[in-house]
């Protein structure tokens, strides 16, 4: 079969937020772009859906906000979780500043799709739907482009600048010989729907006792959930049986128990496994690394999503200069690894610190039900402090990024 040539300026693997926000700025910004996404379409059911206050704040830089609000949605204003049967709230997004002080719960596929909307405006914007990047293209030692597959054939795609966003099972990334290093996390997460109850509780990120951590994240009509078990525990969770897998969620999280039979079958049920790691090295020449790709964050806080999208940002930012002139230097590529290491290093160890301690299979054993005295002084010492930090943490990270001037497109 014959290989269709193509050139452009740079080449995006993977049509994920990362993929998609880099792939935008940079084309209003003038930058010849093609993104490739593996996949026909968008929806990929158990991905992240969580749209953090930072983010929402580069959608109103776009200019997205009203079609953002239109797509259905929900929006939580605190997180609270339940901890043997005592109700927190750790964190409390009225404490941030600025217009954004809440996190929306947007299945992924519809916030891909108006990112793909907005990018279509662009000509100089194109998004290659079924295009899985296969491997890299060298001129000497430098990466020099992209081998695609698709179901019309090959592609080959020569380009400027290879941005690897495809994920933390990255093809570009291991094809470039760049192997993160494994921070290790002790937990895995059974992923599965289950419809609301007649009368649901307040808004509540998760059930956690002696046992089990139940996560309960509310869409419009139904709730995302999932258990933390074990890292490879799954064989013997099924092999309990599905009966005992809906008591031990009932258990945890007794709201539940009158939609749990709607779990029938373990098909229903999506084992993602959980990473938390990290490239020493985010580039090559040619070659740059971002989101998942570049450093797997476990599910804690839900930030995977905003921190992808925080890198898109910063590389168009820091790129959009060199790849207007058609060269990008390898030192170019590491500014934006220089800027975005630091935010990343700071959360992965909180994140690892939250599954050593509390979300783990039986987090909630260390708080009595009801509280002892002194827990209930401690928490009432510590909770309204930290409300305000874990609120700046989760909400806008440590490093939130804004579009720069040299990324406005001008008229259309």
């Amino acid at each position: 079969m014959q290989t269709l040539n193509l050139k452009t300026t740079c080449c995006i693997a993977g049509g994920g937020p990362a993929g998609m926000m880099l792939g935008i700025l940079l084309a209003r910004a003038g930058v010849d772009t093609i993104v490739l996404e593996k996949h026909a379409d968008f929806f990929r059911d158990f991905r992240g859906d969580t749209i953090h206050p930072s983010t929402i704040d580069l959608l109103d830089q776009l200019g997205l906000r009203e079609k953002f609000e239109a797509i259905p949605h929900s929006t939580i204003h605190t997180l609270d979780v339940v901890v043997n049967g005592n109700r927190l709230t750790p964190v409390d997004f009225s404490h941030l500043k600025g217009r954004n002080r809440s996190i929306a719960l947007m299945p992924q596929w519809d916030f891909l799709s108006l990112l793909a909307e907005e990018g279509a405006k662009y000509s100089t914007f194109h998004l290659m739907m079924g295009a899985e990047a296969a491997g890299l293209m060298h001129d000497g030692d430098r990466v020099s482009g992209v081998r695609a597959s698709t179901a019309d054939g090959p592609v080959s795609i020569e380009a400027a600048l290879t941005v690897a966003a495809d994920g933390r099972d990255s093809t570009l990334r291991d094809a470039a010989g760049l192997v993160p290093k494994d921070y290790g996390v002790a937990i895995d997460v059974l992923w599965f729907r289950l419809p609301r109850t007649h009368v649901d509780p307040p808004d509540t990120l998760a059930y956690l006792d002696s046992e089990s951590m139940i996560v309960t994240i509310p869409r419009a009509d139904y709730y995302q959930a999932g258990m933390l078990i074990r890292k490879g525990d799954f064989p013997g969770v099924q092999e309990a049986g599905l009966e005992e897998f809906r008591g031990r969620i009932v258990r945890s999280a007794p709201f539940l128990a009158e939609v749990v039979s709607s779990l029938t079958g373990w098909d229903q049920i999506k084992l993602l496994t959980v990473q938390v790691d990290r490239l020493e090295r985010w580039c090559q020449d040619g070659l740059l690394c971002i989101g998942d790709a570049a450093h797997a964050m476990s599910p804690a806080f839900g930030v995977g999503i905003n921190y992808a999208i925080q890198d898109a940002v910063a590389s168009a930012n820091l790129l959009v200069g060199s790849l207007r002139s058609g060269s990008v230097t390898l030192e170019d590529l590491a500014r934006v690894q220089n800027r975005r290491l630091k935010p990343v290093a700071l959360m992965q160890p909180l994140q690892l610190m939250v599954h050593k301690v509390i979300a783990k299979p039986g987090g909630g054993a260390f708080l009595a039900n009801p509280m002892r005295w002194w827990q209930r002084a401690v928490a009432a010492a510590t909770l309204p402090v930290a409300r305000r930090v874990t609120a700046r943490i989760v909400g806008r990270g440590f490093r939130p990024e804004r579009i720069e001037a040299q990324l406005d497109p001008g008229p259309l």
